[in-house]
This record gives structure tokens, C-alpha cells and sequence, in this order.
């Protein structure tokens, strides 16, 4: 049987560490019977050939930008197929000047909920929270988090702009603290999925730091995705 062909692309904002975040996963991609080919930048997504050639796009490229073609070639690959994921800023801060990109993931990311100004010293643990992922009723029946109950991390929490077109697996809610000026309490999406023609994607939120990867929900979230989005036979 002829393996499966994933492409990984990275880079971009240099906080969310692309290139450790991403070979993080390469080992689980590579046990699963992919064949890994990285590159640097989108401009891989205006190749047809190579993007037909692809059963899955693992992105990790916060902020960035765009070419039209590129990001025509994305939505084309998606639609005929190519399963598309990734998490964090890689997937939900990119390309902030695409109306295209973020009609196909199906979220932005928006902000993320600070700490008591008494509490900040200016660096990024200054948006680090303690904060509950709660999974769905969808979630709880789902193959990427079915199994998975509520867990707890301490890290950035992702305010997201979103449409209905996801299904969610997860959400998290961002308290109204007086020192923020929102007045109640904002559920977003945590974990989704979204369907675009032939292809699947699915985007998580947690991920901003290699440790965060590493925590076994957020892992196996991210690794069964990847299966679950890679193309269908």
C-alpha cells in the first residue's frame, strides 16, 4: 500500500517555536505510516501537483502572510481532499489579512485574557491563566476526543472569533474579571472540526509552548486529528 503523504509547514512568529512544535510531532506522523516532507513557508500550497499529492497539511505558522495563489491553492487542496490541521497560533493566527484562510479554518483568534494588572511584569506569563477545557456532548462521542474528559491547563487561553459551520468539541470560557471591560462571562471554541468539500479540519487552541504540546490531552488531541482530518480513501 503506498504511504501516505503529509506536509508540514512552519514558521513564521518565532514565539510559538515552529520548528519544535512541529518535530514534536513528526515521529507519531512517521510511526503512522507517513511519508514527511517540511517546508518553511505556504508557498507549497500554489503547487497542485504536490497538493494533490497530499493526505495531510500539518501548519504551524503563526501570523505571516499570504499570496492570493497560495491561499487559492490551500482552499482548492482542502476541497479535493487534503486534510488540514494544526493548533494554536500556527492555524488560528495565520494570515490575519486572508478573508479566504479564515473563512476556510473557521476561526480567529481574537485575544487571550490577561491576569490582574497587580500581577504582570511584562512578559508572556503575563496572559498565562489557569483555565478548564471542556469537552462537548459531540465531543464525548467523537474520535478525537472521545475518552477525554475536562482537563485543566495553565497557559494562554484563545478568545475566538467563530461560525457555526465548526462543530466543537471543546470549549473553554473566559471569566469577566473588573479589570477586563467585557460584562459576562465568553464561551469559545476550544477543539473543532470543520468539513470543506472533500477534506476535513480540525483545529485546537491549546499549543502555545512545547509544553503545552506535551501534555497528554493535548496530544492526543492533536495526534488523533491528524488521523481523523488525513484524506479518506
Amino acid at each position: 500500500m503506498a504511504a501516505k503523504r503529509a506536509v508540514v509547514v512552519r514558521g513564521g512568529w518565532p514565539g510559538h517555536e515552529p520548528v519544535e512544535a512541529t518535530e514534536l510531532f513528526l515521529p507519531f506522523l512517521r510511526a503512522n505510516g507517513f511519508e514527511v516532507r517540511v517546508e518553511e513557508s505556504p508557498a507549497i500550497y500554489a503547487d497542485a501537483a504536490a497538493m494533490a499529492a497530499t493526505d495531510l497539511i500539518v501548519q504551524c505558522m503563526t501570523m505571516s502572510t499570504i499570496e492570493r495563489d497560495q491561499v487559492a491553492g490551500l482552499r482548492a487542496a482542502v476541497e479535493a481532499g487534503t486534510g488540514f490541521t494544526g493548533w494554536h497560533g500556527g492555524i488560528a493566527d495565520s494570515y490575519r489579512d486572508s478573508s479566504d484562510y479564515l473563512q476556510l479554518v473557521g476561526g480567529q483568534f481574537a485575544t487571550h485574557p490577561g491576569k490582574h494588572p497587580d500581577e504582570r511584569d511584562g512578559g508572556p506569563e503575563d496572559n498565562y491563566l489557569e483555565y478548564t477545557v471542556e469537552i462537548t456532548p459531540l465531543g464525548r462521542e467523537h474520535p478525537i476526543t472521545a475518552g477525554v474528559e475536562d482537563f485543566a491547563l495553565t497557559t494562554e487561553q484563545y478568545w475566538v472569533l467563530s461560525d457555526d459551520l465548526n462543530d466543537v468539541l471543546a470549549t473553554t470560557t473566559h471569566p469577566a474579571p473588573p479589570w477586563h471591560p467585557w460584562h459576562r462571562p465568553i464561551t469559545s471554541p476550544a477543539i473543532w472540526t470543520r468539513e470543506w468539500g472533500a477534506g476535513r479540519i480540525v483545529v485546537s487552541t491549546p499549543g502555545h509552548s512545547v509544553d503545552v504540546l506535551e501534555n497528554p490531552n493535548v496530544r492526543s488531541v492533536i495526534e488523533r486529528g491528524m488521523l481523523w482530518a488525513t484524506r479518506r480513501a
